[in-house]
């Protein structure tokens, strides 16, 4: 197929997928039901359009072309996704608009709406009221009351480790932990994640928190727009600070504060002992609580091309199973860019059309911009897409220009990481 055709074919696609969004969005959220307590054993007959039409369909959606390899037939997820990360395709779905439970790999929407708004070199020194709230048995970096960290070590705590307290820690800098879940749910809307509904800022198991494998990319795909998100998420390993300690009794000198050693828990970034490093993986996010099940998502550079995939909750329970089903994925997506049709589109924010710029974000691939007060400049939920129909073709077309032209570039993505 030649270029131009190629770029015809995609930007009708994205066009038409910014259509069905918009037209769909401001009715889904005024009349379809809101998230339940308990997700239903099977997907509903009714999900998103968000994207394109085929991935409101229950089941697996992929349109193979000649010489295309067939889909791994050993997948059991609820429900997954796989996207070029840089123009937006979606390559195959299965239920990719399912709303589920997220567990940890919600903290990207936390990093992507938090992590603009404090310097990686601001201290915070931690109070008994920044760790109040957590859920039983959360996940912990281990971060220690009347103990000052770095905004860097607390966003290390939080990708790394999954660390809950770090999250809280941040949460309360923000404003505390209500005013954290209400910018997420804006920013939420502003990138167009209309199956999200946050309730806990942590991911932590939550009556009514859902998103959906298609959410969770979109999370992924706007945090990688900023440089100090790309570095945390594919950060392998890193000394983090322990607790002070005073001279031993009998001993001279001052208290001396030590450090730990904290390692990735992204099995596709740190390997195990039953799955290799990941040929091109540069991130996300994984998580696993008792609702959620294990979920992941990732981002992995091959040949120059960038793929996400997101897999949520495989019915197989075998050891880092999550992460051997989304290298399958990883592995497809790679060996089928170029020979399959997508079947839908990761929509642009809605701020994209208007202000051309990568949201969240410098041109430069920095993030000075808080996410959340974007979202709020721009309105979210059935206003602010009733301002997105109003723009009419104009606002269309500019939308599917930013994918096609922009590509979403992602600088500096650790492809020459090194591997531990």
């Amino acid at each position: 197929m030649s270029a131009p055709l190629k770029i015809t074919r995609r930007s009708l696609l994205i066009a038409s997928a910014t259509v069905l969004s918009l037209s769909s969005a401001m009715p889904a959220a005024l009349a379809a039901p809101g998230p339940t307590a308990s997700p239903s054993a099977t997907p509903p007959a009714r999900m998103s359009a968000v994207g394109g039409a085929r991935l409101a369909r229950a089941g697996t959606q992929v349109t193979l072309a000649g010489g295309a390899p067939v889909l791994p037939k050993d997948l059991t997820a609820r429900s997954w996704i796989v996207a070029d990360a840089e123009s937006g395709d979606v390559l195959a779905a299965h239920d990719a608009h399912w709303q589920l439970p997220p567990a940890s790999t919600l903290k990207m929407l936390f990093a992507d709406t938090v992590l603009p708004k404090f310097p990686s070199t601001q201290t915070h020194k931690v109070d008994a009221g920044d760790l109040a709230g957590m859920g039983a048995g959360s996940s912990l970096v281990g971060i220690k009351e009347n103990e000052t960290y770095t905004v860097h070590d607390l966003w290390l705590g939080v990708f790394l480790r999954s660390g809950n307290d770090a999250v809280h820690v941040l949460s309360s800098m923000n404003g505390g932990v209500g005013q954290t879940v209400r910018d997420m749910n804006a920013h939420a809307q502003q990138l167009q994640a209309l199956d999200t509904h946050v309730v806990t800022p942590d991911g932590y198991d939550a009556d009514r928190q859902v998103s959906s494998a298609y959410d969770l990319t979109l999370f992924a795909r706007s945090g990688l727009q900023k440089k100090d998100f790309r570095e945390y998420c594919s950060t392998v390993r890193a000394a983090f600070p322990g607790a002070t300690e005073a001279p031993r009794k009998g001993q001279k000198g001052k208290p001396a504060r030590g450090t730990f050693e904290i390692q990735n828990t992204n099995r596709l970034l740190s390997g195990d002992f039953d799955i290799p490093v990941y040929q091109g993986i540069a991130g996300v996010k994984n998580g696993n609580t008792t609702n959620a099940g294990a979920t992941f998502t990732g981002v992995a550079e091959r040949g120059g091309r960038v793929l996400l995939v997101t897999v949520m909750n495989p019915e197989k329970k075998e050891h880092n199973e999550v992460y051997k089903e989304s290298a399958k994925l990883f592995d497809w997506g790679f060996q089928a860019a170029g020979k399959v049709q997508p079947v839908g589109a990761l929509v642009p924010p809605q701020n994209a059309a208007r202000t051309g710029t990568q949201p969240g974000g410098r041109a430069d691939g920095g993030s000075d911009r808080p996410a959340a007060g974007a979202a709020a400049a721009s309105g979210s939920g059935g206003a602010g897409t009733a301002l997105a129909i109003a723009g009419g073709a104009a606002a269309l077309l500019a939308a599917a220009a930013f994918l096609v032209n922009r590509r979403w570039p992602l600088p500096d993505l650790m492809r020459r990481r090194t591997r531990p």
